[in-house]
């Protein structure tokens, strides 16, 4: 860190140009945001950004992108969210002259970039204690070691006053939701911080244009408003177009600019959307149909599954569904080019997915191009002609590391709910408790019901009347993503799992239930 900030506040007293390069995803684009912000703030103008688009260049600062970034000549270069595996781009900037501060959270490789510093709280050797921290945590704390070496200095005075980096939290919220990365104690600092700015109303326009687009009312937020209403959104731009459309909506200080990105944001999502749910139906069809075909004992440990159709910005999400449907880790691919197949992967409780990739290139050498990710996420690329072999090796790798049980889906519940504590009491208290998130989960309990009555709602969205035996009356209760064909064929008693939380509708409040798991009895 000491060396990195050295190096951005001699860039900042020389006033150097600096380049920001950061990623593709909703945690990418908060990075870019905040440090271009921070500059800003700090009085350096002479900043700008570069995101590699994901179809032109792929992930991270390859060769290719650095020869893009020489264009501009900068001084400097600082990655954020990205860089650690970035070996040989890192190299080919140094190469050309231009300083390069890496600033990353993923897992270091067996060879770490050859920059002037890095900065990650997973390389080795590292002593910060928050490893959890999103790409955007990261940029923001070098930020605000850049201010204090500022202040070391006496930079701040009449001409320059030291600023509040606190105004950039609500950035470094989303950023930290969106990438689903644990909600530890500093995380949830953070977060909850943000949340405050939100709440009062000093959310960046881009924040608020988003949240105003997704029907979202910006008083009442929790976190789990940035992960499902802003960060599919922001994704969308890097997922069908260029992430650069999201960081300017982001950088904004314009309500009618942030109001039109917003809404070309929003239409992204709703292509998203359609792709993704043409390539789910494919996808289920094949492994129901295998499914059917073999015994539950015969299905493969590791799902790798590949269509030349598949588009490569939704694959990720795509492994998520298949990974939450059969509870197995999953690796879904699709074309980069005609030789050459990106895959993204998703892992489930006790397999360390980045581990297993490496694992399995240790032992199969070149059968990877390029890997990189975290415990429970992971990309890839490799060549077309080696999948089949790769299927194999990932399935036989994770049999190797999970037993039976470890397949077994299960559903953990805080325990049953009595009479009054399914009113709106308990409901405001859970909300008031956040932020909740990955790491940090919201309650969950359970319980057996009668439906009262049921409808579809959006197509695929069940709404229920609920009555519990240790309830005075029914309580309202939604499952998103769920099959009206259960309760059909049930005799109209259901045991689920369920969150509680609060409805607010034309300023009236009530507790509903979120059904996450249901079962007929």
């Amino acid at each position: 860190m000491d060396t990195a900030v050295a190096i951005i506040v001699a860039a900042i007293k020389n006033k150097q140009k600096i380049l920001i390069v950061g990623d593709f995803d909703a945690d990418g684009a908060t990075s870019t945001a905040v440090c271009i912000r921070a500059f800003k703030l700090l009085g350096h103008e002479n900043v700008s950004f570069l995101v590699p688009n994901r179809f032109d260049f792929g992930y991270g600062l390859s060769p290719e992108i650095v020869a893009v970034a020489c264009e501009n000549k900068p001084d400097l270069l600082i990655t954020v969210d990205n860089g650690i595996s970035s070996v040989q781009g890192v190299q080919v900037a140094r190469d050309a002259g231009i300083n390069v501060v890496v600033t990353d959270h993923h897992l270091a490789g067996t060879e770490l970039p050859n920059a002037n510093a890095i900065v990650n709280p997973n390389q080795p050797g590292c002593t910060f204690s928050s490893k959890n921290l999103a790409g955007v945590g990261v940029i923001f704390y070098v930020m605000l070691a850049v201010r204090a070496g500022l202040r070391e200095f006496d930079y701040f005075g009449s001409q320059q006053k030291e600023p509040n980096m606190g105004q950039l939290l609500d950035l470094v919220a989303l950023g930290t939701v969106a990438d689903v990365v644990p909600l530890d104690q500093n995380n949830r600092i953070l977060v909850s911080q943000g949340l405050k700015r939100m709440l009062t109303g000093k959310a960046c326009v881009g924040i608020q244009a988003i949240l105003k687009i997704a029907g979202r009312d910006i008083n009442r937020i929790v976190s789990s408003d940035l992960g499902f209403a802003i960060g599919p959104r922001l994704n969308a731009a890097g997922r069908l177009d260029d992430m650069s459309l999201g960081i300017e909506c982001l950088l904004t200080d314009d309500t009618n600019q942030a109001m039109k990105i917003a809404e070309k944001l929003d239409e992204l999502n709703k292509s998203r959307r359609e792709i993704e749910n043409k390539m789910q139906k494919q996808a289920m069809q094949s492994l129901m149909h295998l499914e059917e075909s073999i015994n539950q004992s015969q299905l493969p440990y590791g799902f790798s599954l590949y269509n030349t159709d598949w588009h490569q910005g939704v694959i990720g999400i795509l492994a998520s569904r298949i990974k939450e449907k059969f509870n197995r880790p999953v690796i879904v691919f699709a074309d980069d080019n005609k030789t050459i197949i990106k895959g993204s992967a998703r892992s489930i409780k006790g397999l360390h997915i980045r581990d297993v990739l490496e694992t399995i290139s240790t032992k199969n050498p070149n059968i990877l191009i390029k890997f990189g990710g975290h415990a429970m996420a992971a990309g890839m690329s490799m060549l077309k002609s080696n999948f089949k072999k790769f299927e194999n090796a990932f399935n036989e790798e994770v049999k190797n590391q999970l037993d039976d049980d470890a397949l077994q889906g299960v559903i953990e519940s805080d325990g049953e709910l009595q009479g009054n504590d399914f009113g709106l009491a308990l409901a405001e208290a859970i909300r008031d408790s956040g932020p909740w998130g990955q790491g940090f989960l919201e309650p969950t309990f359970d319980g057996d019901f009668e439906v009262v009555d049921w409808r579809v709602v959006g197509e695929k969205h069940l709404k229920m009347e609920l009555q519990s035996v240790d309830a005075d009356e029914p309580i309202s209760a939604i499952a998103f993503n769920a099959s009206a064909s259960l309760l059909q064929e049930s005799d109209g008693f259901i045991r689920a799992a369920f969150r509680l939380d609060v409805n607010e509708f034309r300023n009236k409040k009530s507790a509903q239930l979120i059904v996450e798991y249901f079962e007929v009895m």
